[in-house]
């Protein structure tokens, strides 16, 4: 069996750190709570100002308002995948090229030979 040549470990292969996935996942939160209180402060002006095509306006605000922390709960909780996924992955599709099938054909079977005694 051929035996595969040793390839260093790169450090921009490394994944981030916990503290930084940490850190963009409150920036990012943060961020989409923002764009929240301004739906909720577009929404008030609208209505106070009475502006035209209110109709419209108030159910794009409120929508916001509901999706966009909803979203942000989720985003904030999600983490990105394991190394481990990914390299299983590309060694995987690697491996099958070069590897030939373990499989044997019923021709190529050894066949058992019964002696049948007298």
């Amino acid at each position: 069996m051929k035996r595969q040549a040793y390839q260093p470990i790169l450090i921009t292969d490394a994944s981030r750190s916990q503290d930084d996935q940490l850190t963009s996942r409150q920036r990012r939160y943060v961020l989409m709570m923002a764009v929240r209180v301004a739906c909720v402060i577009v929404g008030a002006i609208l209505v106070g100002a009475k502006a035209p095509l209110l109709w419209i306006w108030l159910p794009l605000v409120a929508l916001g308002m509901v999706i966009v922390p909803w979203l942000a709960v989720l985003l904030a909780n999600d983490r990105p995948p394991k190394e481990r996924h990914r390299l299983a992955t590309r060694l995987r599709s690697g491996v099958a090229k070069d590897v030939p099938s373990l499989s044997v054909t019923a021709e190529e079977r050894p066949h058992k030979v019964i002696d049948a005694e007298p």
